[in-house]
């Protein structure tokens, strides 16, 4: 590899033999790591030229790469150098269970939970890993440290920091607590999450406003949630109607936007933002409301209009991300799909593998669905499942670890996310295509704002 500076630009040229291997793409991003490193954040200040002798690639292959080529701020461990997680028990990797351990808040994850951790209990609520670490997993990163296991010692901390926290709201959670006849709401809301955020900023990446802060923001993939499934999950456990909570939706979805729209003025630039599950098809709500008088799905078995409310949500969600995108066009806003990433799984259960009953929690207590809402799984008189990975529901609320390896999949090598993840971030497509180019000839010219910059 050499360097050249030229009239008013910088040029990298690579002069390579590669063969059929994956790893030598990733030649290529080093290279234009090593370009954009150069506070060049402005991809107008960038230019990409390719050319080739002799370039032996199906056109397939070729169009990925080029892809690759043109997303100027990707790293050589993938799209993003880091995760900053916010939501709820589907994306909680051990903040309540640090907070339980410091404070009077409960916590009802232990073992059996985390069991595929060998010899620790994580503070996830599954038997192990959740859809937040199969994406970190894909994109090259370890897994995402919870905030309150690192919140002293945040100063080496640039993959990434997970606020999510189990049991949390999008909502205040005393708004929740007086909709919903006195149930007790941790408070970590949306907001509160958000105010962690900020607050541990200057130990990360320094002063908030600084372009150190922007930039890190600006490079992290915001993953935001899944949140506000809990809003409307308290109400619907203590008796409130689904007509009844059809006016809180709005609410919910302004509180998603607001935060959505107080990152981007931070500098977010990619954000992941998920819809709600099928709350229909789980065994906590058939076991609630199991009544002859209620409709079920005659495909799946599930709650028909628990699900349509979920799809109202999610609709309302849509539109609004969409206005965003309008007022924002330098913005990724991507739609995670978790409804129909899920629906699949109790549609065609046995495709995927699991081949016990779909919607019958593996950790539970007996009854049509082994759910039992005074006996949760880890109480003393609870049973557990000899195959947890041939269910789709681990504990009647939460999913199984093979069921969220099976939705992450779906959602970021597949077809359930909105503009699909993969050609937003090819990387994985990229470290599994054999591709071979002979002699590959590549210029970077980088065009400085007013100096040159030695590379």
């Amino acid at each position: 590899m050499k360097t050249g500076a030229g009239m008013g630009y910088h040029q990298l040229h690579l002069n390579e033999d590669w063969g059929w291997h994956g790893i030598s793409i990733m030649t290529v991003v080093q290279v234009l790591s090593r370009a954009y490193s150069l506070n060049c954040s402005d991809k107008r200040h960038v230019a990409v030229n390719v050319n080739t002798r002799s370039l032996m690639a199906s056109s397939s292959s070729f169009i990925v790469l080029l892809m690759v080529l043109w997303r100027g701020g990707i790293y050589a461990n993938g799209c993003y150098p880091s995760i900053i997680s916010f939501g709820d028990s589907i994306a909680d990797t051990g903040n309540r269970k640090q907070l339980a351990s410091i404070s009077d808040i409960d916590f009802y994850c232990v073992p059996p939970y985390g069991q595929n951790f060998i010899g620790q209990s994580t503070g996830r609520c599954s038997n192990g890993r959740l859809i937040i670490d199969f994406l970190a997993e894909s994109l090259g990163l370890p897994l995402i440290p919870p905030y309150f296991n690192i919140k002293g010692n945040l100063g080496g901390v640039r993959q990434g920091v997970n606020y999510a926290v189990a049991g949390s709201t999008a909502l205040n959670s005393s708004f929740i607590e007086a909709i919903s006849s006195g149930s007790s709401v941790i408070n970590a809301s949306l907001e509160v999450q958000l105010a962690w955020f900020k607050q541990s900023l200057p130990f990360i990446c320094g002063n908030i406003t600084s372009s150190d802060c922007r930039n890190f923001i600006g490079r992290a993939l915001i993953l935001m949630g899944e949140i506000g499934g809990n809003d409307y999950n308290f109400p619907l456990y203590k008796g409130k109607t689904i007509d009844e909570l059809q006016s809180y939706v709005p609410l919910v979805i302004d509180t998603i936007v607001s935060a959505i729209n107080e990152l981007i003025e931070m500098g977010a630039r990619t954000l992941v933002v998920p819809g709600n599950f099928p709350i229909g098809c789980s065994s906590s709500f058939l076991t609630t409301y199991a009544s002859d008088k209620e409709e079920y799905d005659p495909v799946t078995g599930c709650l028909t209009n628990l699900n349509k409310f979920v799809e109202y949500h999610n609709r309302m969600l849509q539109t609004n991300l969409k206005n965003i995108r309008e007022r924002s066009p330098n913005v990724i806003i991507i739609y995670a799909d978790y409804y129909n990433a899920a629906m699949q799984l109790y549609r065609f259960p046995d495709k995927y593998g699991f081949t016990n009953e779909a919607l019958e929690a593996c950790c539970g207590c007996g009854g049509p669905y082994n759910y039992n809402d005074s006996l949760k799984c880890g109480d003393v008189s609870t049973t557990l499942c000899d195959e947890p990975d041939t269910y789709v529901s681990w504990d009647g609320v939460h999913f199984s670890e093979a069921a969220y390896k099976l939705i992450s999949k779906s959602l970021f090598q597949g077809p359930y996310t909105i503009p699909e993840f993969y050609s937003v971030c090819p990387t994985t497509s990229i470290s599994q295509a054999g591709v071979r180019l002979s002699n590959y000839y590549i210029n970077i010219n980088v065009m400085p704002k007013k100096n040159y910059y030695n590379i």
